[in-house]
């Protein structure tokens, strides 16, 4: 009985010992399993990259309220684990502290003088829902600059974030990305959410080719909606600049749409023979799509006028993605109007379609009129999976290797300005922001600005799919629980009949 205690005592110190020392080692190491489907708890080669390369000290404030929701506690500790881990990989050079600004005004200040506003979230609290201002952000200092991260979510890219703002911070020189100017392009101001992204890591510029010298200072050149013919000169200018190993994105308008006449017009600038000149055809059509988006008919009911939003195949919602670094990690962008691509060179060159209509989508040849209530049938979309964006890749013109990436809608990430201004979906921009980060970055940084970020609404999920989830939820843990008790039931009766056995000790 003694001996029995005795181990007993030495199982319980060991136990303790070894926990003791997972503790005291976890201060020093962090690891952790990751299993989701895109590894999104793991950081990427890119991230420990620029990490182990830092030559200063990179201090994260993050300004956190204390009492939040149990959602958005979990948000706060996803964002401690991320700085754990950059801390580790960085040997001590990344260093965080979290901070309360609701402790104290003078804190609160500091937070929103740093740039981190405080958001307004719903409380729940005994039967009643009631408003708090709260804080979720943090400040990324290096020396005498800082980059701010105003709001930290689960919707955000919080790995991209991180990493780009810190390789900004470490960044002596920015590569030049250009948009071309001079034929009808929307001005920088009208793209203000993709330059927004694209400054973290490149200096953009408006560049008019007959007025530069020289192409070759760019990484990129960025053509977005041309509107006016493009001279020859300045095309043969771009033949040069692929020819030097110049990579070109091209978001361009083939047709055009004018809903105060309701029709379509085809648009000739120049990019299309260019571009033909390549291989890649862009069809002188309208896409159209019987997954779509909507527009807005004004009608007259009992003297009142009610608008109702009525699909519009014109409008092409485009979910079919290629496995492709520009795409990875995209759910849907939605075309304002769309046009085919083709591709008609040989095999010299690596052609990918980047994205595709879906399987129930067809053509319409320019000109045409709209007709908005019209009734589509199957015959209105008999041709599937329409390439709707490329990369063309190889030595497009001459020796060098070059890139190309064509999208077939030059407004589908354009904001607008003034009254006409309006927020494009971030999938919208993430297409034109990664085509440039593959056409011009090197780090790898292009796979995190979608990592995480994922939209898969039940609704557009089969009927039986939603069903045998519904249902799953419901009847899966209590299935558990019976088959465990079974289990333990089974286990219990065999041991009963074991004791009843002559010879048992």
């Amino acid at each position: 009985m003694a001996n029995s205690k005795s181990n007993s005592i030495i199982q319980i110190g060991v136990v303790v010992a070894i926990i003791v020392l997972i503790n005291v080692l976890a201060v020093d190491y962090f690891a952790r399993l990751d299993l989701t489907d895109d590894n999104r708890y793991t950081l990427s080669n890119a991230t420990i990259d620029i990490l182990e390369n830092l030559d200063e000290p990179v201090t994260i404030t993050a300004y956190f309220t204390e009492d939040l929701p149990p959602r958005l506690i979990q948000e706060r500790k996803n964002f401690k684990d991320l700085l754990i881990e950059y801390s580790s990989y960085s040997d001590g050079m990344v260093n965080y502290e979290f901070v309360n600004p609701n402790e104290e005004d003078k804190t609160a200040r500091e937070a929103m003088q740093a740039g981190v506003q405080p958001v307004i979230i719903n409380v729940r609290e005994k039967d009643q829902v009631k408003q708090q201002r709260a804080y979720m952000g943090a400040v990324i200092r290096k020396g005498d600059e800082k980059e701010v991260l105003p709001v930290i979510t689960q919707e955000s890219s919080l790995e991209y974030s991180l990493s780009s703002n810190i390789k900004k911070l470490s960044a002596t020189h920015k590569p030049k990305v250009g948009f071309v100017t001079g034929h009808g392009e929307p001005s920088l101001q009208e793209l203000a959410q993709v330059v927004k992204s694209l400054s973290v890591l490149y200096t953009v510029e408006e560049v008019n080719i007959s007025e530069t010298d020289s192409l070759s200072k760019y990484k990129t050149l960025v053509i977005v909606a041309p509107s006016d013919s493009i001279p020859s000169d300045e095309l043969d200018a771009l033949n040069q600049y692929l020819a030097g190993g110049g990579n070109i994105y091209a978001a361009l308008n083939r047709v055009k749409g004018d809903f105060s006449q309701a029709r379509g017009m085809p648009l000739t600038t120049g990019l299309e023979g260019w571009l033909a000149e390549k291989g890649l055809k862009i069809g002188n059509n309208f896409v159209v799509d019987n997954r779509s988006g909507t527009v807005g008919v004004t009608q007259n009911r009992g003297g009142f006028r009610m608008t109702t939003q009525v699909k519009f195949p014109y409008l092409p919602l485009i979910t079919n993605f290629s496995d492709h670094p520009i795409t990875k990690g995209l759910e849907q962008v939605i075309f304002q109007f769309a046009s085919s691509i083709e591709y008609t060179g040989d095999t010299t060159l690596n052609f990918v379609p980047l994205a595709r209509s879906s399987e129930n989508s067809g053509k319409k040849v320019a000109p045409l009129m709209f007709q908005v209530q019209k009734e589509w049938t199957r015959e209105d979309f008999n041709s599937p999976e329409i390439p709707v964006a490329a990369a063309l890749t190889g030595p497009i013109v001459g020796a060098h290797e070059s890139k190309l990436v064509v999208i077939s809608d030059g407004d589908f990430a354009v904001g607008g300005k003034g009254r006409n201004q309006r927020r494009q979906s971030e999938d919208n921009i993430s297409l034109m922001v990664n085509g440039v980060d593959w056409l011009s970055d090197d780090t790898g940084l292009i796979d995190l600005r979608t990592k995480g970020i994922s939209s898969r609404p039940i609704d557009e999920l089969e009927e039986g799919t939603k069903t045998l989830l519904r249902y799953g939820n419901f009847f899966l843990p209590i299935l558990l629980i019976v088959v465990y008790g079974i289990i333990r039931k089974q286990r219990q009766r065999a041991l009963r009949v074991k004791r009843m056995e002559e010879g048992y000790v």
